[in-house]
């Protein structure tokens, strides 16, 4: 259960672009005027909470909620900006509904970037990056997180290979890999991990596995003797990376 989940008293969240500051007069988009409006039925006066990446979270209140805008005045900021997430997660993209699961789950777990990779045997070509991006807020916005990920462009495996910081992990779930526990092959890491990569749901070709066990930077690592789907391995590998060497562990 999230620390929200009593609707009753819940301040709506909306992520915004616009610059925060005390006493900024910030206009919402024609969605966002609906939700406040027509769903949450909020009135003017009534507190919003407000963030944008860089200038932490801020209770403003609704000076008018028309039908395609809303005007929301910054009164105070009750929380400061933290720190970006830095891990990138890398994955093949999936069809529609999954892939919005994957990238809101993505968003819950820490992840600071979202990167499409496309493989040979990667089954979606044409990724919606606006529909990641409003599923990336929905989340961040639904969590109580201060920033959003950045969603990339989709890029070939064999380039971001070539571009990726050859002195940041990239770990590596592979289903052929030596078994045994990840959090054992994960301390093996010294620094903090890069970017965790998921497959597409066929697996890597073998000359793509061949490239990434040439790659010294490359961690593989098991996810057990069980074969998931992409979007559930995806929870799995974040989950254990950020309790094992991310932003879960305190005594990193």
């Amino acid at each position: 259960m999230g620390r929200n989940d009593n609707k009753t008293t819940r301040v709506p969240r909306l992520f915004v672009e616009q610059a925060l500051s005390e006493d900024a007069l910030v206009s919402g988009d024609a969605n966002q005027a609906n939700y406040l409006k027509n769903v949450m039925r909020l009135k003017q006066g009534q507190a919003v909470l407000l963030f944008n990446g860089c200038d932490g979270e801020w209770r403003a209140t609704i000076e008018n909620a028309a039908k395609k805008t809303c005007d929301l005045r910054c009164v105070e900021q009750v929380r400061p900006q933290g720190p970006a997430p830095q891990l990138i997660y890398v994955f093949a993209p999936l069809k529609h509904a999954r892939l919005d699961y994957m990238v809101q789950k993505a968003t819950e777990m820490g992840a600071g970037v979202l990167q499409p990779v496309l493989t040979q045997r990667t089954s979606v070509s044409r990724v919606n990056l606006d529909r990641m991006k409003a599923n990336a807020i929905e989340a961040a916005e639904q969590c109580e997180m201060d920033t959003v990920p950045e969603v990339r462009s989709p890029e070939k495996l064999e380039r971001l290979l070539e571009s990726w910081p050859k002195d940041r992990p990239l770990v590596y779930c592979d289903e052929l890999a030596p078994r045994g526990s990840p959090v054992a092959q994960l301390k093996a890491i010294s620094d903090e991990p890069g970017g965790v990569l998921i497959g597409p749901e066929g697996g890597f070709s073998p000359e793509e596995r061949q490239l990434l066990s040439s790659k010294p930077f490359v961690v593989p690592i098991s996810l057990g003797p069980r074969i998931m789907r992409a979007d559930t391995a995806a929870v799995a590998a974040l989950a254990v990376v950020q309790a094992t060497l991310g932003d879960w562990n305190s005594s990193r």
